[in-house]
C-alpha cells in the first residue's frame, strides 16, 4: 500500500511527504465486578500521509520561503481515484498553512525493531489474564471493592516513510485500563482509577490496587475539607509525572521557539538558590523512532537543576539550529534524599485523589481540587475531603524534598512523593 500512495504522489508531483503505516491489534475485555461480562478484538490497518508544499509568500520584509503541510487518511481498500483525489485536495490544503520553511529529517532504510520485555512473549489474551489476575488479587473485602474495569493489550507495529529517505518500522506492546473502586459504607463513594504499562508489571498494579482500596476507604470516611490557609503538601504517586513533567514540556524547542520559554542550554531551570533537592531529570525513549521517524535515546534533560537538552522533532528543532531530538513523553527522576517518615516530618497535607489536577506550563501554576487528603496536625492524622490547592512551581521549586521511595507508571519513574513548602490551599 505504501508504494501504491507513493506512485500517485508522484503523478502528482508532490516532492515532500511523510506516510505512517499503522497495524494495531487489540484485545478489550470489560469487567463487572469479578465477571468478565464483554470481550472484543480488533485488528486495524491505516495510513496517515502528510503532505508538505513549499512556496513563497509575499511579505513585508520581502519574499519568504514558506513550508505548508496537511493530512490525510488513507484506508486499506480506497481505490486508487480515492487516493489520488485524497492527496490532491491535502496538497491544495497545504498551500493555506504558512509556516517557516524547514526540512525534514534525512534518513536510510533501516531494520525492523521488535519489541522487547515480557508482553512481546506472549499474546494478548495472556496478557489480559495475567493482568486482571493483578488487578483482582487484593480485592478480598465486601465493603471495599472494584466494581468494573477495563483492560486493554495492545499491539502495535508502524512504518515510518519520507521523501529524505527514511524508512523505518518498529514494534510495540503495552497493556493499559482503568477500574472503579467502590466502598459502601460509612458513606457510598466512588474512586476512578487507571493504569498503563509497556511491560506486565503486575506487582506494581497489585500495589496500586491496594493503595486504590485504601484510598477509597479512607474517602468513605473523609467529611470535612481543610481550614483554608497556607500548609506544607506532599503530592504522591500519578501527580509525581504532572509536577516534572513541567521541566519536560518546558525544554521542548516548540515553546522555546515561540518564546513561551526562556530555557536554553544552560539555564538553570529551578532557579539560583536550590535549598531542597536539586533536580536531575532524564528524557527516556519510549519508542526507538519518533513519529517523525527520527531516532530516539535516553537523554539528560536536567543535571543539577540545570538545562542539557532542548529536545522536539524536525521543525522547531531547524528553527533553532539544534538537534531534532523527537518529541519525549516519559522522564526517569533518580530518588530523593529522604523517606517518607522524613518528608511527613511536622505538619503536612498530604493530598491523595483530586478530581483534576493541572500544571501550567508557560506559567508555571499548579491546581486542584481535592478529593482525598490526609492532614496532620502534629498529633492525629484525619481524613479531609473538599477545598482546593493553588500554587506556582517557580515560587516552590527551590525548596522542594522528594521521597527515596520510588512510582513507575508508562510515563515517569523516580521518586514516590515531594514535599513542598508554602502552599495555599482553599477550605473551610
Amino acid at each position: 500500500m505504501i508504494e501504491q500512495i507513493e506512485a500517485v504522489l508522484r503523478q502528482l508531483n508532490i516532492e515532500l511527504y511523510r506516510i505512517t503505516e499503522q497495524v494495531q491489534e487489540s484485545v478489550e475485555c470489560f469487567f463487572i465486578r469479578k465477571r468478565l461480562d464483554l470481550k472484543r478484538g480488533t485488528d486495524l490497518t491505516d495510513y496517515a500521509v502528510t503532505v508538505f508544499r513549499a512556496f513563497e509568500k509575499e511579505t513585508p520584509q520581502g519574499k519568504e520561503k514558506q513550508l505548508g503541510s496537511s493530512v490525510v487518511n488513507i484506508y486499506p481498500g480506497m481505490a486508487g481515484e480515492e487516493i489520488r483525489e485524497a492527496l490532491a485536495q491535502a496538497y491544495q490544503a497545504a498551500a493555506l498553512v504558512c509556516n517557516a520553511y524547514y526540512e525534514l529529517n534525512a534518513g536510510k532504510r533501516e531494520a525492523f525493531v521488535p519489541a522487547g520485555g515480557s508482553l512481546a512473549g506472549q499474546s494478548l489474551e495472556e496478557t489480559v489474564r495475567q493482568m486482571a489476575e493483578a488487578l483482582y488479587a487484593p480485592d478480598t473485602s465486601s465493603k471495599v471493592f472494584i466494581n468494573s474495569a477495563e483492560i486493554f493489550a495492545q499491539r502495535v507495529v508502524r512504518r515510518i516513510v519520507n521523501s529524505r529517505g527514511v524508512d523505518v518500522s518498529f514494534e510495540t506492546y503495552s497493556v493499559s485500563g482503568e477500574y472503579v473502586v467502590q466502598c459502601v459504607e460509612p458513606q457510598d463513594v466512588e474512586t476512578h482509577h487507571q493504569f498503563a504499562y509497556r511491560d506486565a508489571d503486575t506487582a506494581a498494579l497489585r500495589k496500586s490496587v491496594e493503595e486504590a482500596l485504601a484510598v477509597t476507604r479512607a474517602r468513605a470516611e473523609a467529611k470535612n475539607p481543610p481550614k483554608a490557609g497556607t500548609y506544607t503538601i506532599l503530592l504522591s504517586a500519578e501527580q509525581m509525572r504532572i509536577v516534572l513533567g513541567y521541566y519536560m514540556k518546558r525544554a521542548s524547542t516548540g515553546l522555546v521557539y515561540q518564546k513561551y520559554s526562556n530555557y536554553e542550554i544552560g539555564t538553570a531551570a529551578q532557579g539560583q538558590d536550590i535549598q531542597g533537592d536539586a533536580l536531575t531529570i532524564y528524557l527516556k525513549a519510549k519508542d526507538p523512532y519518533s513519529a517523525e521517524g527520527i531516532p530516539m535515546k535516553d537523554r539528560l534533560l536536567l543535571e543539577e537543576g540545570t538545562v542539557r537538552t532542548l529536545h522536539g522533532g524536525s521543525r522547531f528543532a531547524y528553527y533553532l539550529g539544534v538537534e531534532p531530538t523527537g518529541e519525549y513523553s516519559c522522564i526517569s527522576v533518580p530518588t530523593g534524599s529522604r523517606t517518607m517518615e522524613e518528608l511527613k516530618a511536622g505538619p503536612y497535607l498530604h493530598i491523595v485523589s483530586f478530581s483534576d489536577f493541572q500544571m501550567d506550563e508557560l506559567t508555571g501554576h499548579f491546581a486542584g481540587e481535592i478529593r482525598l487528603a490526609f492532614l496532620y496536625d502534629g498529633k492525629t492524622v484525619t481524613p479531609v475531603t473538599g477545598g482546593s490547592v493553588n500554587g506556582s512551581i517557580l515560587e516552590t521549586q527551590g525548596h522542594m524534598t522528594f521521597s527515596t521511595e520510588r512510582y513507575q507508571d508508562e510515563r515517569y519513574e523516580g521518586p514516590y512523593a515531594v514535599r513542598i513548602e508554602g502552599v495555599q490551599v482553599a477550605g473551610a
